[in-house]
């Protein structure tokens, strides 16, 4: 028994000397944070972070993904013991995962494309 009580006594003390390590690794990570949350928020304060450019690609791109999905949907059948071969439809199995998936496309062009700044206009 008395074997036990120093081995908790052991193990409480390793984790009571990795919490107080983990806490001020954890204090000084918020402090540098907090810094460089200071450095940038007074470098570009009230910018947006994609450009007027890429916001239109994002939303057509949206339009287009939202377009496949109608274009997908429907062709069932309201009697469960009635086949409906519309679901086979080359609307459905083709053009529509083929619009999602350009719309797919034209999301990741718009998150990667550079923001034009005003600076490189003039």
């Amino acid at each position: 028994m008395q074997l036990r009580s120093e081995f908790l006594n052991g193990y409480f003390k390793v984790c009571l000397v990795l919490n107080i390590f983990f806490y001020s690794i954890k204090l000084n990570l918020l402090k540098v944070g907090e810094q460089k949350r200071k450095e940038i928020g007074s470098e570009n304060k009230g910018e947006f972070i994609f450009g007027k450019r890429n916001y239109k690609f994002m939303f057509i791109g949206l339009a287009i993904i939202v377009l496949g999905f109608i274009l997908m949907s429907g062709g069932g059948s309201d009697d469960p013991n009635v086949f409906n071969e519309d679901i086979f439809h080359w609307r459905r199995i083709r053009l529509a995962p083929a619009l999602v998936l350009i719309g797919f496309g034209m999301q990741i062009y718009a998150i990667l494309t550079r923001k034009e700044d005003s600076d490189s206009k003039k």
